[in-house]
């Protein structure tokens, strides 16, 4: 196998079966992992296809982060706008589009990993990815990311905390349209006041239930 998986093919074979590895999927993609080694056909009826250990090798190692769409796998791995990135991708709507695909990706792997097939809270890549999670929230509902060298826009911070992400924004009302975003994601968000600079910044935590 030369090239990795497509975001269709991923997705496949993260909702194989745990134990079996039976796979469900159409007819051309199940085709297309046989075709790449990662799957075989049962020679007996009813001819389901399963993983080949190639296959659960892929699984194993856990779902592709969803940001990495088909659209934006040839150009590298999608990355959402923290805010002060110095080679910061320029806005437009090729931009809008590969955000609008990451989240729609965030919110399959969300329905993908959950029991009960929930996109209203995070996922498991959620909470080991805290910072560019928050970011491709608050990027997919249209905040504005902060440049290199301006204080407007969202910042977007990893902190000592395991589980929180931190939010600056120099205007209150665009810190609190923030923060309405992450909990409408499925975050826990509390805003607090940095005790030097007097400036208030959110903490954003991925909610459990």
């Amino acid at each position: 196998m030369t090239r990795p998986p497509t975001a269709a093919q991923r997705r496949v074979i993260d909702a194989a079966d745990p134990d079996t590895g039976r796979l469900r999927g159409t007819e051309s993609q199940l085709a297309a992992l046989v075709k790449r080694g990662l799957a075989f056909r049962h020679p007996r009826p009813p001819h389901d296809h399963f993983l080949t250990p190639a296959g659960h090798r892929i699984r194993e190692a856990g779902p592709a982060p969803p940001a990495q769409t088909e659209d934006t796998a040839a150009r590298g791995v999608f990355a959402a706008r923290i805010g002060g990135e110095e080679d910061a991708p320029l806005s437009g709507p090729a931009r809008l589009r590969e955000v609008r695909g990451a989240w729609q990706g965030l919110l399959e792997l969300r329905r993908m990993t959950s029991p009960d097939g929930a996109v209203d809270r995070p996922c498991g890549w959620e909470r080991t990815h805290l910072v560019q999670a928050a970011a491709l929230a608050l990027e997919a509902a249209g905040h504005p990311p902060a440049g290199p060298d301006s204080a407007d826009g969202y910042r977007v911070r990893a902190t000592p905390q395991p589980e929180a992400a931190a939010v600056h924004e120099s205007d209150g009302a665009r810190l609190r349209a923030c923060a309405a975003t992450l909990e409408e994601a499925g975050w826990q968000v509390g805003e607090h006041t940095e005790p030097r600079t007097r400036a208030r910044y959110l903490l954003a935590s991925p909610r459990r239930a």
